[in-house]
């Protein structure tokens, strides 16, 4: 579709007001109806916490900062490995941060990102859900108005065998 296909000047304005003027009125029922679906989909998107498959990515985002240095040999080696281990990173640490700045930014927009992506997700189950249930809602209003048709104009409407079958005639000859 092109853009000039969309932008008309007939009909215009006013002559769509006329003719929605004269639509009958909807019931309260329908009205009602429109108004709660309307109103559950202007519904902003309830905050959530961090889903649970980006929890242990979110503790680990910040590559700058480690457990406590910790050893497992015993005694005095362990000891002394502990105390040159604080010593390297008190002495490198602003040289560590600054090497793995970028590394923490990218880190943080791919996690948001993520986050964003598991909102959007969330909502479009959540808008795909309700319109579900109001389809099903309208397919059971008619079937319970097809119900109460006559049988006779039911068995005049089903198609017959020879109508539905395929056909025999085989092309390119």
């Amino acid at each position: 579709m092109r853009p000039e296909d969309l932008i008309t000047r007939a009909p215009t304005a006013e002559a769509v007001a006329r003719e929605t003027q004269q639509l009958p009125t909807p019931s309260d029922e329908a009205q009602e109806a429109l108004r709660q679906t309307l109103d559950a989909a202007a519904r902003p998107p309830a905050p959530a916490p961090w889903p649970a498959l980006l929890q242990e990515a979110r503790g680990k985002m910040d590559s700058r900062y480690v457990e406590p240095a910790t050893s497992h040999r015993g005694g005095l080696t362990g000891t002394a490995l502990v105390l040159a281990k604080r010593a390297f990173r008190l002495t490198f640490q602003p040289f560590i941060n600054e090497v793995l700045r970028k590394q923490v930014e990218f880190n943080e927009s791919i996690l948001d990102a993520l986050a964003t992506l598991h909102d959007v997700q969330r909502e479009q189950a959540r808008a795909q859900a309700a319109w579900r249930k109001e389809l099903e809602r309208r397919l059971a209003k008619l079937e319970a108005t097809d119900t109460h048709t006559d049988p006779v104009k039911m068995e005049q409407q089903a198609p017959t065998p020879a109508a539905s079958s395929k056909r025999t005639r085989k092309r390119g000859r």
